[in-house]
């Protein structure tokens, strides 16, 4: 699996970074940075919640 952002459906609400840390930084305008590569499997289910809890749906979780 791994996290992708729709970078036009992005609202920089920053949600994804607080739910996700270990996969979702911030840049300086406060838009997402995902980190590269499969997410571990010990962080899918944080990795759907963080998907499912963006208020713009912009975060997404895919297989690859």
């Amino acid at each position: 699996m791994k996290v992708t952002v729709d970078p036009i459906g992005c609202r920089a609400h920053g949600l994804c970074a607080d739910l996700l840390p270990e996969l979702v930084g911030l840049d300086e305008w406060g838009y997402p940075v995902v980190a590269r590569g499969p997410v571990p499997p010990e962080l899918v289910a944080e990795a759907r919640r963080a998907a499912a809890a963006c208020p713009a749906l912009a975060l997404r979780l895919r297989r690859e």
